[in-house]
């Protein structure tokens, strides 16, 4: 990660504070134009789920420093940009979306996230834009006359992107090909239409974005500036944002508001300071103290950030209700009642009438992706009402279900509980 420079801007030296800094095209400039005007600046989103997951969310939070700051941020959705498809990081075409399809995600999408950014008509409110506006307006022909004749092929093909499919041998449609010049066109578009500078991404997008800048330059004339954040992991090197059942999304009906919380709670010890840095509101100043927890006390660091975290996202009454039910079922043993329970199919198999697998159960807690992995959690250990799972194939009776809960009590190791019921 190339070194921070000494910035003078308010935005700037937050953003290098929270950890937030990777790269920056022009710094110097940019910090001037940070202290001298309230920019506009843009982050995309290509609609290709229901929901924006984790990795979304330190671009999300850049526009909400952004609007903090005094900035005008605009929420880009790639609704003309997904119809091509993002080839970066990917080892093979994406599937071709509807229009339909496209629009309904773009729709989910923002009924989850937009609340993090202040919308409407101030001079820092933050803008919601469809690049699909302007892009499903050209025509072919005069699109590759206006725009594509700034684009060299020789240089195309050495971007990351392009480069590592070509190098395995994978497939790469024109259509992919084609992505980076409708991206760097979006920044074009932007500045023309709201006086957008500046394009904010992730260290993997820096090649888009600077073909957006010069795209700028050669059409337009004007000086656009681009600005990225590292690639997430956490201190064992994994790659931040997955559980055992997947995605960590952050539309509460794809992945519960406990479950959310949760993944917070199981930061390692060594990103506590760090997480809390890029993904909460907090003043750095109780960060720190935080941080220098050590031991027992470092776990009430990290109910903090997931509590913080989530109150972030689905709101303080939400969080506050997650965390009291956490604490009163792993410190305190008692399955609370606001522990949010998680369902299994009661059939219409004629083979389930008396019950299903202890496998079927694993994967309706999200403790597995398949009946094969959880075959490997069993080996990890996992009980089912308090009973250890051996057998993957043995059956768990319905008439079995805990009195109490009216479930099934499943439990992954010591940090991984859920009460499973069946429907």
């Amino acid at each position: 990660m190339p070194a921070a420079p000494q910035f003078q801007s308010e935005f700037l030296r937050t953003f290098v504070a929270r950890g937030a800094y990777y790269d920056c095209s022009g710094p110097g400039e940019l910090d001037a134009l940070f202290q001298g005007e309230r920019v506009t600046a843009y982050i995309g989103f290509d609609c290709t789920a229901k929901s924006m997951h984790i990795g979304n969310l330190v671009q999300l939070m850049t526009l909400r420093r952004l609007q903090q700051a005094g900035h005008r941020p605009i929420l880009l959705m790639g609704g003309g940009t997904t119809k091509a498809g993002d080839p970066s990081g990917k080892d093979e075409t994406r599937l071709i979306l509807s229009p339909e399809q496209i629009d309904e995600n773009k729709r989910s999408m923002l009924s989850g996230v937009q609340h993090l950014l202040k919308f409407g008509d101030g001079p820092s409110d933050a803008i919601m834009v469809d690049n699909a506006d302007w892009l499903d307006r050209w025509e072919y022909i005069p699109f590759l006359r206006e725009v594509g004749r700034h684009f060299s092929v020789n240089r195309m093909l050495t971007m990351d992107s392009v480069k590592l499919r070509l190098d395995r041998d994978q497939p790469m449609s024109f259509l992919e090909f084609n992505y980076s010049i409708m991206q760097a066109y979006d920044f074009v578009e932007l500045n023309k239409r709201y006086g957008c500078r500046l394009q904010s991404s992730g260290s993997d997008q820096w090649g888009n974005v600077v073909s957006g800048i010069e795209l700028g330059r050669r059409m337009a004339g004007v000086q656009l500036f681009g600005l990225t954040t590292p690639l997430i992991t956490t201190s064992s090197g994994a790659k931040m944002g997955k559980t055992a059942a997947g995605a960590v999304w952050l539309n509460q009906e794809m992945l519960s508001v406990y479950d959310y919380w949760q993944f917070w709670r199981n930061t390692e010890d060594g990103d506590v300071g760090r997480f809390l840095r890029l993904f909460t509101d907090m003043p750095l100043e109780e960060i720190a103290r935080l941080e220098g927890l050590q031991g027992a006390e470092l776990n009430e660091a990290k109910k903090v950030l997931a509590t913080e975290a989530t109150a972030l996202l689905h709101g303080r009454v939400a969080a506050e209700k997650v965390s009291t039910a956490a604490t009163s079922t792993f410190e305190k043993g008692i399955i609370s009642s606001d522990l949010p329970p998680k369902f299994i199919d009661m059939g219409p198999d004629e083979q389930w009438k008396i019950g299903r697998s202890n496998t079927a159960f694993i994967v309706a807690a999200g403790f597995a992706k398949s009946n094969s992995d959880a075959r490997n959690k069993i080996k990890e250990g996992i009980t089912i009402n308090g009973k250890v799972v051996t057998d993957p194939n043995e059956i768990v009776r319905w008439d079995e279900a805990d009195p109490q809960t009216g479930g099934f009590i499943v439990r992954h190791g010591r940090k991984n509980i859920a009460i499973v019921k069946p429907k």
